[in-house]
């Protein structure tokens, strides 16, 4: 190398300031419980497996929030990240007043803490404040509400080959919201599996009009596989997606009855039982080879049911399969969210 290539590969290389700016603008970050185990980074593709319905969706509307709110508001505390998040709903039944209504509680929560105020986070309260002063402590900032939803980018897909036709398009609508001085943050799918037995019905026929190569579900799947790594090679996303199980393993979640004997220790078995997943893999192997962090979600078989006033809450438990953990958490979904029982 000569001299003024030498020369042109320092003036190449990035300052302190250029470094830090990257680094810590794809650093690490944990959501709200029950995604608080593992911190993320771009580039990570988080699985959430569950039966239907065993609030995945809620998890989704949850981690969407801590991403659309800011870190902070005019001296308040938010906690959020401040970025975009690009919803593909392929169930088709997502409900746009449930993020509402979890997006305000959350304002709502976060003016409690910030004003010192301390009060029932109700309906039933706020519809009877009697006094301008009591009503103030139960607002929130409308501006600030606005520019949240307008954080959350939601679009449906009915069939895969619009899946495709979207995910080819991110790239621009990720650009445009960049260019506008906004940060996309998650990929959120919803289900990502929705579309598996229709593909694989047009699969069967393509057998018969000698097109397999275009309608097969393996390279449908890997061809939504290829566009998404396209997505994360060029920004610092993070992917979730749900998907739902079929043929379920029953088995139970308590951790008493996870342990190993000592004779499973000493045969060996210990690292076959860890590698079995407990519900029958139906997704191929290019989508499973894509996944990064996967966790399923069950309803607990400790806790049935939680009784809150004249309300009774059905309760789950959530277990990380990769990266395994030894820790299962236990939680309810009421009005205000998802809620850690134990």
């Amino acid at each position: 190398m000569g001299e003024d290539g030498a020369r042109d590969w320092i003036r190449g290389d990035e300052t302190a300031k250029q470094m830090l700016s990257r680094v810590l603008k794809d650093r690490a970050f944990l959501l709200l419980p029950p995604l608080h185990r593992v911190p993320l980074r771009a580039g990570n593709v988080v699985e959430v497996t569950g039966a239907s319905p065993s609030a995945k969706t809620q998890i989704l509307i949850q981690a969407a929030i801590t991403c659309i709110l800011p870190k902070t508001w005019n001296g308040i505390h938010y906690g959020g990240l401040g970025k975009l998040v690009l919803f593909l709903d392929l169930d088709c039944r997502f409900d746009v007043l449930r993020l509402s209504q979890m997006l305000k509680h959350r304002l709502l929560q976060a003016n409690r803490i910030g004003n010192g105020t301390w009060w029932q986070l109700e309906e039933s309260n706020v519809r009877d404040c009697r006094s301008a002063h009591e009503k103030s402590k139960t607002s929130f900032d409308e501006e600030l509400y606005v520019s949240c939803m307008k954080r959350f980018l939601y679009v449906r897909c009915y069939d895969s080959l619009e899946l495709l036709s979207c995910l080819k398009t991110l790239d621009y609508r990720i650009r445009q919201q960049e260019s506008c001085g906004s940060q996309v943050g998650v990929l959120m799918i919803d289900s990502i599996g929705a579309f598996h037995w229709t593909d694989r019905l047009s699969s069967l026929l393509a057998l018969e009009t000698h097109n397999r190569k275009s309608l097969s579900l393996t390279n449908v799947v890997e061809t939504i596989v290829q566009e998404m790594k396209k997505l994360l090679q060029v920004h610092s996303l993070v992917v979730i997606a749900t998907k739902a199980t079929i043929y379920e393993e029953k088995y139970p979640t308590n951790e008493n009855n996870r342990k190993f004997s000592l004779n499973d220790d000493l045969s060996g078995n210990v690292a076959s039982k860890a590698q079995q997943i407990p519900f029958r893999e139906f997704m191929p192997s290019s989508w499973q080879a894509f996944v990064t962090h996967k966790l399923i979600i069950r309803q607990s078989a400790d806790h049935q049911s939680l009784q809150t006033g004249q309300e009774s809450l059905s309760a789950y438990s959530l277990e990380w399969l990769q990266p395994q953990l030894s820790s299962i958490d236990q939680f309810i979904v009421d009005d205000s969210g998802i809620v850690i029982v134990s």
